[in-house]
C-alpha cells in the first residue's frame, strides 16, 4: 500500500498565486465542521455538475464533474490540468487559514489502491504548516505535487502567520497514473498484508453472525482503522 508519494509533475506556484490575487473569490467555509477548528475554506474549479456553490467532492444520482465558472480565472491551473493524462474528478482550492486546524480523519475509499488518488499542489504555505498522515510529517513545499493516500489518518495544523492555500485533484487512476506514482524517488509504501488477513477474518466472524462474533469484528475494524 502506498502511504504517500512525491510526484515529477512540476508546476509554477507562482503564477496561481498571481491569478488568486488578481480576482476576488468566493470561497465557501469547508462543510465538514466537525473535522475543523478556525477558517477551512474551499473554491471548487471542478464539481458535481460545474455547480460553483457545489463544495462536495463526491457525485451524487447521475451527476458528473464538470469545470465550474471559477476555473477561467485560472489559466495556469488549466494548464496544469491539461497535463495530467489522467481523468479528473473533483478540482479545488483549500485554504487553511492561519492558526486553523484540522483534526485526524480519513476519506474512506480515497486511496490508490481502490482507483481514485489525491493530488495535492501546494500553492501558498509557510514552514509552520505541520501536515501528519499515519503519524508522519510530511513536509509539502510550494512547487511540489505529492499523492496522498488519504484513507489513512491524516491532520494539519497551520502554525503559521499566513494562510496555506493547496490545489486538489482528486484523479481516476490509469496506467499513466500508476507509472507516475510506483516510480516516484521519494515514496512510503507500508505492507498491508496483516490488514488483509484482517479482512479474511472479519468476514468469517460477520457470517457467524453471533453476538460475540460481532463484538469481536468491531475490534478488529477498529484495528485496521
Amino acid at each position: 500500500m502506498v502511504r504517500y508519494a512525491k510526484l515529477q509533475l512540476p508546476f509554477d506556484p507562482q503564477a496561481t498565486q498571481a491569478e488568486l490575487l488578481s480576482v476576488n473569490q468566493n470561497w465557501q467555509s469547508h462543510f465538514n465542521t466537525y473535522h475543523f477548528e478556525g477558517s477551512w475554506t474551499v473554491l471548487p474549479l471542478r464539481s458535481p455538475n460545474g455547480d460553483d456553490k457545489n463544495i462536495t467532492p463526491e457525485l451524487m444520482g447521475n451527476n458528473e464533474y464538470l469545470d465550474t465558472m471559477h476555473l477561467q480565472n485560472f489559466p495556469s491551473v488549466k494548464k496544469l490540468l491539461s497535463s495530467l493524462q489522467c481523468e479528473q474528478m473533483s478540482v479545488r482550492f483549500l485554504n487553511l487559514q492561519a492558526g486553523a486546524v484540522i483534526k485526524p480523519h480519513r476519506d474512506n475509499e480515497l486511496a490508490f489502491e481502490k482507483g481514485e488518488a489525491r493530488l495535492h499542489f501546494p500553492i501558498l504555505t509557510n514552514p509552520e504548516v505541520e501536515f501528519y498522515l499515519d503519524g508522519d510529517r510530511i513536509i509539502l513545499a510550494e512547487g511540489d505535487c505529492w499523492y496522498i493516500n488519504a484513507n489513512l489518518t491524516h491532520n494539519v495544523s497551520n502554525k503559521g502567520i499566513n494562510d496555506r492555500i493547496h490545489l486538489v485533484v482528486d484523479c481516476k487512476v490509469n496506467d499513466w497514473l500508476k507509472n507516475i506514482i510506483n516510480t516516484s524517488t521519494e515514496i512510503s509504501v507500508k505492507d498491508d498484508s496483516d490488514s488483509e488477513q484482517l479482512l479474511l477474518l472479519i468476514k468469517e466472524l460477520r457470517l457467524q453472525n453471533t453476538e460475540t462474533s460481532n463484538n469481536i469484528a468491531n475490534e478488529l475494524e477498529l484495528q485496521i482503522k
